[in-house]
C-alpha cells in the first residue's frame, strides 16, 4: 500500500524580472479556489479560458485577463488582489512558480497544464520577440526587481532553444524544476495534471476532464457552448478578452498574443543531435515516466 503524497509547503521565494513569490503570502484562500499553474507558453491562457467557461457557464464577454491575473507577476499593481478578494464568483488565478515558491492550500483546486519543452520555446520565442517598449519597460524599470534586467531575444528560435537549454531556462526560470516539482503532486486529489497536446487532441474530453476535476456539471447544451468558447478559432477571434492587459505589451496586440497554437515546429529546425540531447536532459531531470508523458501526454 503506497501512501499519497503530504500537502507541499513552501520552503523560498523566487524573484527576478518577471516573479515575485511572496504575493502567494498575502492570498487569503477560499473554499473552491483554482490555481492553474504551468511553465510558460504551455497552454495557460487556455486552460484560462476552459476554466472561465466552466465557471460562467459558457457565457459570451468573459474578460478572463482581467478576472484571473498571474498572482505572483512582479509588476502585478497592488489593486490586483484587493479585486481578487472583491470577486463573489469563484476565483481563478494563475501562476508559473514551481509548487515549493507558493503558498499551496487544501482549499483550492490545482489545474497544471505541460507542453514538449521544444514546442513550448518555439512559443515563447513568439512571445519574446514581439514584445514591446512597454514590456520591457514594465519589467526591467518598475522598483523592486531582483537580478538583472531582460535583454532581448537573439534573432533566431533556433539561437533562443540553444541558449535556453544551455543555461537552464535562461533569460527566464528553469523548466525542469517547475515540471518535476508538480510531477511530483500530481496524486493529490486537489491537483490535475493536463498536456497541450492531449487538449489539442482531445478538447472536448479534456474539458470534461476539467470539469469533473472541479466539479462543474454543465447540462449537455452549454458544455457544447463551453468547448467551442475554447477553440482556438474563437479565442483568436476574441484575443483582447483573453490576452493580458489586452495585448498591450506585445507588437500586433492580443492577436500576436495568441499566435498559432500549434506544435512541431523544432522538427524543422533543430537537429537530430540538438533533440536527442534535450529528450536525454529530460530523462536525467524527471525520470523516465514524466519524460515520456511530457513528450506527448496521455497520463493515463
Amino acid at each position: 500500500m503506497t501512501s499519497s503524497p503530504s500537502m507541499p509547503m513552501k520552503t523560498r521565494d523566487i524573484h527576478n524580472h518577471h516573479m515575485d513569490s511572496t504575493a502567494w503570502d498575502r492570498f487569503r484562500f477560499r473554499d473552491g479556489d483554482v490555481v492553474i499553474a504551468s511553465y510558460a507558453k504551455s497552454g495557460t491562457t487556455w486552460m484560462q479560458q476552459i476554466i472561465a467557461q466552466l465557471i460562467f457557464d459558457g457565457a459570451e464577454g468573459i474578460e478572463v485577463s482581467k478576472l484571473s491575473p498571474w498572482l505572483d507577476l512582479r509588476i502585478m499593481p497592488p489593486e490586483a488582489l484587493a479585486a481578487l478578494e472583491e470577486q463573489t464568483h469563484r476565483r481563478f488565478v494563475k501562476t508559473h512558480l514551481p509548487v515549493d515558491a507558493l503558498v499551496f492550500s487544501p482549499k483550492a483546486r490545482y489545474v497544471y497544464v505541460a507542453r514538449d519543452g521544444r514546442d513550448m520555446v518555439w512559443s515563447l520565442y513568439n512571445h519574446y520577440a514581439k514584445a514591446n517598449e512597454i514590456w520591457y519597460g514594465a519589467l526591467n524599470n518598475t522598483p523592486g526587481r531582483v537580478g538583472p534586467p531582460i535583454d532581448p531575444p537573439p534573432p533566431t528560435a533556433l539561437e533562443f532553444f540553444t541558449q535556453w537549454f544551455e543555461r537552464d531556462g535562461y533569460p527566464f526560470w528553469s523548466y525542469w524544476e517547475n515540471v518535476r516539482s508538480w510531477w511530483a503532486v500530481r496524486d493529490l486529489p486537489n491537483v490535475k495534471l493536463m498536456h497541450f497536446a492531449d487538449m489539442k487532441r482531445d478538447l472536448a474530453g479534456s474539458v470534461r476532464e476539467v470539469a469533473d476535476h472541479l466539479g462543474i456539471k454543465p447540462d449537455a447544451a452549454t458544455f457544447e457552448t463551453i468547448v467551442h468558447h475554447c477553440t482556438f478559432d474563437y479565442m483568436k477571434s476574441h484575443a483582447e478578452q483573453v490576452a493580458p492587459l489586452g495585448g498591450i505589451l506585445w507588437e500586433g496586440g492580443a492577436t500576436s498574443f495568441i499566435n498559432k497554437g500549434t506544435n512541431g515546429r523544432w522538427k524543422d529546425e533543430l537537429s537530430k543531435a540538438q533533440s536527442d540531447a534535450y529528450e536525454q536532459r529530460a530523462v536525467k531531470e524527471l525520470g523516465a515516466d514524466c519524460a515520456r508523458w511530457l513528450a506527448g501526454g496521455r497520463l493515463n
